[in-house]
């Protein structure tokens, strides 16, 4: 035999311990153009729906004005400088940057992982929808509109804006625990017992 002969080192199917594969295909998880187009459709809808209430509230109540719908439902046109429910009001400056960091921060992670699971461009675009929406009126007036008033709830006074990122996070947080419930446990191999 010659010296190259003697050499050759052939594996198949795994590495020289028998676990480690030689090649894993690896798929892309980052959004495609399906994901993209429903994201931008969501975000879109959002911003218009909460601009045209936003709108409408104004054209039609006084600050501070009122109006009895059901129950403990009201609308009231109040205007926040904070973010949602009326938090960190005397920072709006500071509340913008984080902001449009985080609108940053869900467009790169999307952009990354916007395969991973089905339900993700409904929660981002509900999120970065409401995000931009309410950016859009900081950044403008200095301040949002908030109209919705439910007597019993904790965050009294807030906008469609608020609730569209309330239930993206809901879907998220939602979306993860189905996903966790579902996934199989991962077998280890025990090389050590089976020798």
């Amino acid at each position: 035999m010659t010296e190259p002969a003697r050499r050759m080192d052939v594996r198949v199917g795994s590495s020289t311990d028998a676990l480690t594969p030689i090649s894993v295909a690896k798929r892309s998880l980052g959004a495609g153009l399906v994901q993209w187009m429903g994201l931008a459709a969501i975000a879109l809808a959002a911003v218009a729906a909460d601009q045209l209430t936003k709108h409408i509230v104004t054209s039609h109540l006084l600050l501070d004005e009122g109006i009895h719908v059901a129950g403990p439902f009201w609308i009231h046109h109040v205007q926040n400088s904070g973010i949602a429910f009326g938090l960190f009001g005397n920072a709006t400056s500071i509340v913008t940057l984080v902001t449009a960091a985080a609108i940053g921060w869900m467009v790169w992670f999307f952009a990354r992982a916007g395969l991973r699971h089905p339900v993700l461009p409904a929660a981002f675009g509900l999120l970065i929808g409401g995000s931009l929406s309410n950016l859009f009126d900081r950044v403008r007036l200095g301040y949002v509109t908030d109209f919705i008033d439910v007597d019993w709830s904790v965050f009294r006074v807030f906008n469609l804006a608020d609730a569209f990122i309330v239930v993206g996070v809901a879907i998220l947080v939602l979306a993860l625990v189905i996903a966790d419930r579902h996934t199989p446990p991962r077998r280890t191999l025990d090389v050590a017992a089976r020798r």
